[in-house]
């Protein structure tokens, strides 16, 4: 499965993608609200076999964002099954993002999340889209509230105050 827009192409992870998925998972601003970075390229792999195997399980999964004008993985996007409960919620999709921080700030991040709740409202037929970020997570917040979400709630999640968010089919397609 590969998705466009303008700037960006959207493929499944492959192995091949480490190094850059390292570059990004091993620097602690990007993981300032996401637990631990990696601190081995090994890690980073086996990141990929994890959303690998998601694929093949689910049918969805994190897809690699690809920046069309130099051809290199700038982070990932995507739908992901939630098979253990999150906030009580379960076997529903959850959209995530993460980009690499030389990427930020330049609209990559809406609008690979755009071209991917199109796919997942218009091809998978969802009638919801979930979300969730740390509370002091102020792009994530930022971006989410862009794409049309509306915060229903917040929980604990090992200690971490989350806001959680929903997107409903209806909302969606009146955008």
């Amino acid at each position: 499965m590969v998705l466009e827009t303008e700037r960006l192409i959207l493929r499944k992870l492959e192995e091949t993608d480490f190094e850059r998925m390292f570059l990004m998972d091993s620097d602690p601003e990007v993981m300032k609200y996401l637990g631990e970075p990696v601190a081995t390229k090994e890690e980073s792999k086996e990141v990929i076999k994890m959303i690998q195997k998601q694929y093949e399980e689910n049918g969805v999964g994190r897809l690699a964002v690809i920046e069309k004008e130099s051809g290199l993985l700038i982070g990932w996007c995507g739908l992901k099954l939630l098979t253990s409960p999150i906030n009580g919620y379960v076997n529903t999709l959850d959209l995530g993002y993460r980009f690499i921080p030389e990427f930020w700030g330049k609209g990559y991040a809406t609008e690979a999340a755009e071209r991917i709740l199109e796919y997942g409202f218009n091809e998978l037929n969802a009638n919801a889209i979930y979300a969730y970020a740390d509370s002091e997570n102020a792009g994530s917040k930022y971006i989410l509230g862009k794409l049309g979400f509306e915060k229903t709630g917040e929980f604990d999640e090992d200690g971490v105050i989350c806001f959680w968010y929903e997107l409903k089919r209806e909302k969606y397609s009146k955008k």
